[in-house]
């Protein structure tokens, strides 16, 4: 069954809550210019030095005071808004769904899945700190509809590559080697979820500057490269078979009787960790199917992110959360913003469900941080059955030292994935993968977090960087990035990001250190172990609740550069095989 694009159950309730908003934003507005004008990040403050610029000083003072009074004319107004917006939220759904019109009803068919017996599925995931602009620039972070409008076009720009691989044959090794950008094409293309004739918007950077050109959109589809060595046979290039989903998506399926073969070891810090791939990529992984991004909480980001991103993602789950007195009727927890979740899928989302959690405190209760489930339709087998995934995301509480509350929070997170798989799964369904991802606020290193290290949902969940509890694999990077340093040379850049991450000299001086444990010293890193930082970004898949018969690989782990200078978060990216036997793809 296909989600109401609305939130609200009829269209006289979601106009009296426009007009609610509508009253409350000018109001809203201008306290964000408010604090903002007075609070610089670092590099406004550079830029400032460098010009030579001795005026800010007067822009503060005048500033203020023109925003304080334009607040104060506008707060009756808000009242008003809020008068007519607040009682409303107690029936709204608590999410809004984007969907892109197919161009043919033969989009929403798949073939292929079930000839080959294997296909290949991308996630990502991302913190943006899209905040409104006065809190975002306490986390060094400015400009945020500058910043969500040019995050998009960078997330475009990745995912919409095509997938080349390079199979290397040799009798001393063979690898899949992962091509430069110069390898790729730049043809322009619709896909499924644009009309033919829409185009991609310009680039732009911080400053509100176009950078020439558009954003390349080439026709999703996996490119193979075999180059052999010695006496092995003729190039060849083949495409290979893929699963036709809504969006023309990104699976692509390995070609029939292929070996699989590890990866060959690059400058830029592609490697084999152990069993898992793994890459540092200064672009996010092409043909990403799902993209889950957190802390999205300014809804006009929000609403930019969604307008760029639904060319390649033609289902988005946004504004995700509770708003007001939660539950309602009650103020002892209200809700100033929304979970921050958002999530961008080239698969139909069948079904949805969001919970907010009950035990945050402090700032975090402002939020309605929180686990949204989705079950999306990848396709129909042979029989015509529907073959279907789960997907989840969530953002746990923040604040260090509070450990218990996170483990709440994860006893929650699994016990709702379980409920809405029990509610939503059918007995003629194949499912495919079941994800978890999001921002966990705590790492693997951190004594800190022995607490959380330990909870049973990575008894049920593999992490693909995780050795064990409290120890990280040695490839591992952190994701959390030093808020001060974001501008500095080098890790400006996605390139120069990338350069520094694989130096562990380097790396150490922008990501954050692990947090010692109550009057505990911080002894780190152990003798003989890499230097890795805070993790707390995850993307984590289950095999126990997935259809019997089918199994899953990890093609690849991605830590992601292209963000750089945009957030204080570094997304990692999973692509996972998911092999199915004859008898589950006939049943």
């Amino acid at each position: 069954m296909a989600l109401r694009v609305s939130p609200f159950p009829n269209g006289f309730a979601a106009s009296i809550h426009a007009v609610g908003w509508a009253l409350i934003l000018p109001c809203f507005w201008f306290l964000d210019r408010l604090i903002a004008v007075c609070m610089s990040t670092t590099l406004e403050q550079t830029k400032r030095a460098e010009q030579e610029c001795y005026l800010h000083p007067l822009k503060v003072f005048f500033g203020s005071i023109i925003f304080l009074v334009l607040f104060l004319a506008t707060t009756p107004l808000a009242f008003v808004g809020f008068l007519l917006w607040a009682p409303l939220q107690a029936c709204r759904r608590p999410f809004s769904y984007h969907r892109e019109t197919p161009s043919s009803p033969e989009r929403e068919t798949n073939q292929g899945f079930e000839r080959v017996g294997k296909a290949s599925f991308g996630f990502a995931t991302a913190n943006l700190c899209l905040l409104p602009d006065s809190l975002a620039r306490f986390n060094n972070l400015g400009h945020t509809q500058r910043r969500a409008a040019a995050i998009g076009q960078h997330i475009v720009q990745g995912v919409s590559r095509p997938h080349i691989r390079i199979f290397v044959d040799s009798p001393s090794s063979c690898g899949t080697v992962s091509p430069s950008t110069s390898l790729l094409p730049t043809v322009n293309s619709s896909l499924y979820g644009a009309t033919d004739s829409q185009a991609q918007p310009p680039l732009i950077d911080l400053d509100g500057n176009t950078v020439p050109g558009e954003v390349p959109i080439p026709k999703s589809s996996s490119r193979v490269f075999c180059t052999p060595c010695d006496d092995t046979e003729e190039p060849s290039t083949e495409s290979s078979t893929s699963l036709i989903n809504t969006n023309q998506n990104s699976n692509q399926l390995d070609r029939i009787g292929h070996r699989s073969a590890p990866r060959a070891l690059l400058s830029q810090g592609l490697g084999k960790g152990g069993d898992i791939p793994w890459e540092v990529s200064s672009l996010f992984p092409a043909n990403v199917d799902i993209l889950c991004l957190e802390e999205v909480f300014d809804k006009r980001a929000a609403q930019k992110l969604t307008n760029v991103l639904k060319p390649i993602f033609g289902h988005i789950l946004y504004d995700i959360g509770v708003y007001a007195c939660q539950p309602p009727c009650r103020c002892s927890s209200f809700k100033f913003f929304n979970s921050g979740l958002f999530l961008a899928s080239r698969f139909p989302v069948l079904e949805a469900q969001y919970h907010c959690f009950p035990n945050s405190r402090g700032e975090d209760a402002l939020a309605a941080k929180g686990l949204l489930s989705a079950k999306v339709l990848i396709g129909q087998n042979q029989k015509q059955k529907n073959v279907v995934g789960y997907f989840n995301c969530t953002h746990l509480h923040a604040p260090e030292g509070e450990g218990a509350i996170r483990c709440e929070q994860l006893d929650m997170v699994t016990e709702w994935i379980g409920e809405f798989q029990a509610a939503n799964r059918q007995p003629d369904e194949v499912v495919v993968f079941d994800v978890l991802c999001g921002d966990f606020n705590f790492d693997n290193c951190s004594p800190d977090d022995r607490l959380e290290q330990k909870h049973s949902l990575f008894e049920e969940y593999r992490d693909p960087c995780r050795a064990g509890p409290g120890k990280e694999k040695p490839w591992v990077i952190g994701t959390l990035l030093e808020q001060p340093t974001l501008y500095e040379e080098n890790v400006k850049t996605p390139e120069y990001l990338q350069r520094t991450l694989v130096r562990e000299d380097l790396r150490k001086q922008f990501i954050s250190p692990p947090v010692a444990g109550d009057g505990c010293p911080l002894v780190y890193p152990e003798c003989g172990q890499p230097w890795v930082g805070r993790r707390i970004d995850y993307i984590l898949y289950r095999e126990s609740s997935i259809t019997k018969r089918c199994r899953t690989e990890i093609e690849e782990f991605t830590f992601i550069t292209q963000l750089a200078g945009l957030t204080d978060h570094i997304p990692v990216g999973l692509r996972l095989n998911v092999i199915m036997d004859s008898d589950c793809a006939d049943e």
